[in-house]
């Protein structure tokens, strides 16, 4: 299998050095662009796996560019990590209604950085090499949508929705068992892990966009008041 191929969109030419001299130490390939438009021509011509955004750059800032490319079917599910010297709880909060799905503030440590992409390549599913016994392994069927794990693919009536990583997790867990109510801790350790420190409305901002794109069958996530979410067992 081939290195993976990280894209580092980032107009500070410092950072821009260390964040790429530091994924290519850790055997990653990588390519650069200094703004937006930039990142949007890459991705048209180039496979990507992953994306290192930076958040203010000149021209269309990151939360446009990573809106621009949830939007796309191409690339729409490639995971995005955003990188900002904005540590205020509004700006995360905004990239990752924005559709990223992780986010680094600056001054950041390599290695944090790091961990964090290899934290998003190691949920991104590899791709399917057995289509004819795919259907075995672990589909959920509920409320009119089919939740593909290995294809990482949800259908809603037969029409396909395209999420994010973390909406296709945060998704994932709440159906395997209708019913259960989950807190919002505890959809931060599944979807991140238990090191990583994230604002419980982080967590509601990722249920507000899962809700929009899976439209009336999102009505399905009920919010447990003062606890968190869960799905519902039946129509």
């Amino acid at each position: 299998m081939g290195k993976n191929r990280i894209l580092v969109v980032e107009d500070d030419a410092d950072i821009q050095q260390l964040v790429s001299y530091n994924l290519i130490k850790a055997g990653y390939n990588v390519s650069c662009a200094d703004s937006g438009e930039e990142a949007l021509q890459y991705l048209d011509k180039e496979p990507i796996d992953a994306i290192v955004l930076d958040l203010m750059l000149p021209g269309k800032d990151g939360v446009e560019i990573c809106n621009i490319i949830r939007s796309q079917e191409k690339i729409c599910s490639i995971p995005i990590v955003m990188l900002t010297a904005k540590s205020e709880e509004d700006d995360i909060v905004g990239g990752l209604g924005s559709g990223a799905d992780d986010y680094v503030t600056k001054p950041f440590s390599p290695r944090v950085l790091l961990a964090r992409i290899e934290a998003i390549l190691r949920r991104k599913p590899a791709p399917s090499t057995d289509q004819a016994t795919e259907d075995q392994h672990g589909i959920i069927r509920l409320h009119g949508m089919e939740i593909h794990p290995g294809r990482h693919e949800v259908r809603v009536n037969g029409e396909k929705v395209h999420l994010t990583i973390t909406e296709f997790t945060i998704l994932s867990l709440l159906a395997a068992r209708p019913g259960w109510v989950f807190s919002r801790q505890q959809i931060i350790d599944h979807v991140r892990g238990y090191d990583y420190m994230i604002t419980p409305r982080a967590v509601d901002v990722q249920i507000f966009g899962l809700r929009k794109k899976l439209e009336d069958t999102g009505d399905y996530i009920e919010t447990v008041r003062g606890i968190g979410y869960r799905m519902k067992e039946t129509d």
